[in-house]
């Protein structure tokens, strides 16, 4: 039976996977925005959380520093890691600066925490100053065109940042699913959780993909609220398809979750190992990551197949990927 073989393959995939692999020869930016605590405890929670995204950006994946930027309520509480207050003029600089100097291929990834507000129909992030609207992030993304952009806005009442920022090639979550959603949210906390810990990465391949960081930190949001015996009141979104819609559990068989599922904090697993790795090592590290990006466009594109199709082809392409992680671990690569 073809089901047969595609489980022995798997088998023969699980027994040989070896570390980290390069998806693209491509830099990953990341600006971490705390926005306006209003009181000190918040201003230190929002501080607590982006300080964890970026601990964990850093020291497990590996970013440099210098593609770390985090702007806070009050630079004074991390004067080494806070480059500026997170005033609009100071987001709209950073912002730009990202798009003049990114290349075409980098990734950039933007994590907001703080509060929202929705009055009279329109959403605001709130920042020292005048606040951010989502036409006015819209409008400042506008120049990365299409560079793939993850777009994550914790704060309150964050939903209709979604519709506004949807597009080709995007990933938008938002801690709400609409702007009357206005608590304090947990999901900022989860969400950095999913990539300083190890219980995000459902599919042990060693590293989390956004789609993996969603589905983990809204988990636990639940999981925090069924605990306090309170009701929920904050439903993350998540859309990648661009059409603005938006989808609280993305995935396989949703509309939302392919893109997100390919997309990673960096394109290496670890702490760069394969950078550091010799230069035959590196280009089997790059024919793995070729192989992965098959494999999750075949997945992709299984509802436009036969299901015969579908099978002999990710059998075909996980044997590729076994016997691959087998010359890897013969070259010291495990």
């Amino acid at each position: 039976m073809r089901t047969a073989g595609v489980v022995v393959a798997l088998g023969i995939v699980v027994a040989w996977t070896c570390g980290p692999s390069r998806l693209e020869a491509q830099d990953t930016h990341v600006l971490l925005v705390a926005g306006l605590g209003g009181e000190s405890r918040y201003t230190e929670v929002f501080h607590a959380w982006m300080s964890r995204f970026a601990d964990a950006a850093a020291e497990k994946y590996g970013l440099p520093a210098e593609r770390i930027a985090y702007l806070g309520e009050s630079p004074n509480l991390d004067p080494t890691r806070i480059s500026a207050r997170s005033t609009a003029g100071n987001i709209r600089a950073a912002l730009v600066g990202l798009a003049s100097s990114m290349a075409p291929a980098d990734q950039l990834v933007v994590f907001l925490a703080g509060h929202g507000t929705f009055r009279n129909g329109e959403a605001r992030f709130n920042v020292p100053g005048p606040d951010l609207s989502p036409r006015d992030f819209a409008f400042l993304l506008e120049p990365l065109g299409d560079r793939p952009v993850v777009f994550v806005n914790a704060a309150s009442a964050s939903g209709p940042f979604l519709a506004a920022l949807s597009g080709p090639n995007r990933t938008v979550i938002t801690a709400t699913r609409s702007g009357r959603e206005r608590n304090l949210t947990r999901f900022g906390l989860h969400f950095a959780d999913a990539f300083a810990g190890d219980d995000a990465d459902a599919d042990k391949n060693g590293r989390v993909s956004m789609l993996e960081a969603f589905a983990y930190a809204s988990r636990e949001v639940e999981r925090e609220y069924e605990g306090d015996n309170q009701l929920l009141t904050e439903h993350a979104m998540l859309d990648d398809n661009g059409d603005g819609e938006g989808s609280r559990q993305p995935g396989e068989d949703a509309d939302d979750g392919q893109l997100a599922r390919r997309m990673f904090l960096t394109a290496e697993a670890g702490l760069g190992v394969a950078a550091a790795a010799s230069p035959a090592l590196q280009a089997l590290f790059a024919e793995k990551a070729q192989i992965e990006a098959r494999v999750q466009g075949l997945r992709a594109a299984k509802a436009q197949m036969s299901l015969r199709q579908y099978e002999d082809e990710l059998e075909e392409l996980l044997v590729q990927l076994a016997l691959k992680n087998r010359e890897i671990r013969a070259a010291g690569g495990a």
